[in-house]
């Protein structure tokens, strides 16, 4: 491996990624001392890319072999599959074991402003740590970095306009949408295997039905991309009352639609969708920039199917 090379200036750090929720600061605090990849696409939620991992690592397999640096968030989706598929190549091309950097607090998801710059702290930490003689380097980096957030933050007349805005959520959603956004969740979804099947779709459109006054002001859906499209029929049931409720779709994942780079852009995408006078490029998955393109779009779209695959903890899942 070429960790004493790179850091010591002889050439930039190679780092692996298990998501490109970790090559965005990886990349951007790095700057030109830094080259990274993600092992799994930023269009599908990890858990939905078991055939797919392997291949990539396949086709990244030069840059893997001599990484010097290895970082994975460590919450379930990287336990169970990112992680694990890079050990596994590592041992059996005898490159070596792999010591993961891993984020102090997994559970803390990384789709709003304040976590995202936690986020970004530990990186920093991360750069410094293997390659001190750019401390300073990575230190002014970050500082720019976090301030890209600071500039996704609602304005005051946003906030005001969020804040009476009612909605329904996807559970993986629901923090963002309430603690950042400021939004009037009036009830949420999971999927099938999440909260032990009390909160799916399903049951939602009965409770419409039951009680249509509680959802009269619902001006929103609110879809997690990286789960698939679970809420069409809380839309439907929606529209059948008489609620002329929207449907729209956010992201976790920087490069998972066009023109979210970074995860302040993922942020700032998010919120236009729920301000009525932002227009939002439509949810379509395109590769992240810096990822290598893989080209599996036929089997992610199949792979959708099988969104109920066990996921747990709190932190934004797919």
């Amino acid at each position: 491996m070429a960790s004493a090379s790179a850091a010591q200036g002889t050439g930039k750090l190679k780092v692996v990624c298990t998501t490109s929720v970790l090559m965005d600061p990886i990349t951007y605090i790095g700057g030109d001392k830094v080259e990274a990849i993600s092992i799994a696409d930023p269009t599908m939620c990890p858990h939905l890319q078991a055939d797919i991992i392997p291949n990539r690592i396949q086709l990244n397999k030069d840059f893997i072999k001599n990484a010097d640096m290895f970082v994975a968030y460590n919450d379930s989706n990287d336990k169970q599959y990112n992680m694990p598929a890079v050990n596994d190549f590592m041992k059996a091309n005898n490159y070596g074991t792999v010591t993961w950097k891993t984020v102090s607090n997994p559970s803390r998801g990384w789709n709003t402003p304040t976590n995202a710059k936690l986020l970004a702290a530990e990186v920093k930490g991360w750069l410094v740590e293997k390659d001190p003689a750019n401390a300073s380097y990575y230190e002014q980096r970050f500082n720019d970095y976090v301030k890209l957030f600071d500039a996704v933050e609602p304005t005051p007349a946003e906030k005001q306009q969020l804040n009476k805005t009612k909605v329904i959520v996807m559970l993986w959603q629901q923090e963002p949408v309430k603690n950042w956004l400021g939004m009037d969740v009036v009830n949420f979804y999971a999927p099938e295997f999440a909260m032990n099947g009390t909160k799916t779709p399903a049951k939602l459109v009965d409770d419409i039905n039951a009680n249509p006054e509680k959802y009269k002001d619902v001006a929103y859906i609110i879809e997690n991309m990286q789960s698939g499209e679970l809420a069409k029929g809380v839309e439907e049931a929606l529209h059948d009352k008489g609620i002329n409720a929207k449907r729209v779709i956010f992201t976790n994942f920087p490069g998972s639609v066009p023109n979210t780079t970074t995860m302040a852009d993922v942020l700032k995408y998010n919120k236009q969708l729920v301000l009525p006078q932002a227009t939002a490029t439509p949810a379509t998955p395109t590769a992240t920039p810096k990822a290598t393109p893989i080209g599996f779009e036929a089997i992610a779209l199949g792979m959708l199917i099988g969104t109920a695959l066990a996921i747990k903890g709190k932190a934004p899942k797919s």
